[in-house]
């Protein structure tokens, strides 16, 4: 019997990249969206794709519902993908924004994760594989939201990973850096609609920095690799024996965990506070 995997947010970039290769390894792919129509677009791709909202617990509970109902109540891995940005210096970011961001990018993993680890606790193993970022490891400027998010992620992760020791159940960090997708082009109407940053105080900052990354195509970033490259890490954090608790992606992703562990905060303020 083929080994099962549900992925979330695969309508588009690493979602869709690990949903097609994991197919190909010959996993049964369950490859969950956020938006009906974009669960019909993957279904007319041949995969099964229940539709889940991280922001709508009824969805969490029926699309994982869905998943069991076809496996016989079985699950080998847990992805979770699914998130935004939310760009815009911390003090222009309205508590009600950052409350939505850790609906989707933090509340929904957990709500979903714990409807899931009863059911590889049942059964004596899994896999539950966390998609973080190198901002889970250093904070960059203008990015406040989605580093809290993530920072909040490693330090859920790292606690259950200790807690299921002895389960068979495993908890792994992917953390990749820049990475092709959408995630920048989702995060401009999260921008529009939250940040003022007309009446900033920061408004030269903003013309001189953020407002030029998010609008101008400037072709890839530096380092920057395709979604594949997750999912070659995805492969190792699923069917390794004993697989890392984390997984690097990228050169900065890199970079990152070698300022973290080495630098004086001060100096990593200096390097990281350039970018």
């Amino acid at each position: 019997m083929a080994k099962t995997i549900l992925i979330t947010g695969c309508s588009s970039g690493i979602g869709l990249a690990a949903a097609q290769g994991m197919r190909a390894r010959g996993w049964h792919v369950f490859a969950s969206c956020r938006q009906q129509r974009d669960c019909d677009r993957l279904r007319a791709m041949g995969f099964d794709s229940p539709r889940i909202d991280y922001d709508d617990a009824a969805s969490i509970a029926s699309g994982l519902a869905e998943v069991l109902e076809a496996t016989g109540g079985r699950l080998d891995a847990l992805f979770n993908n699914g998130a935004f940005g939310m760009p815009g210096a911390v003090e222009d970011v309205p508590t009600e924004a950052l409350r939505a961001i850790f609906e989707t990018n933090l509340f929904g993993w957990h709500e979903l994760t714990r409807r899931v680890i009863p059911v590889m606790r049942a059964q004596g193993h899994g896999r539950i594989v966390q998609c973080s970022s190198v901002l889970g490891l250093v904070a960059f400027p203008w990015r406040g939201a989605y580093v809290a998010t993530k920072y909040a992620l490693e330090g859920l992760s790292d606690t259950l990973r200790l807690e299921l020791k002895g389960t068979g159940i495993h908890v792994v960090l992917i953390e990749p850096g820049p990475i092709t997708s959408k995630l920048r082009e989702k995060a401009i109407p999260h921008f529009e609609r939250h940040i003022d940053w007309q009446g900033s105080a920061l408004r030269a900052k903003y013309e001189g920095s953020l407002l030029k990354r998010l609008y101008e195509d400037r072709g890839p970033d530096r380092f920057e690799l395709p979604p594949a490259a997750v999912t070659a890490k995805l492969i190792r954090a699923v069917e390794a024996r004993r697989p890392a608790p984390r997984y690097y992606v990228t050169t900065p992703t890199y970079i990152a965990g070698i300022l973290r562990r080495i630098l004086p905060t001060r100096l990593s303020d200096r390097v990281l506070g350039s970018i």
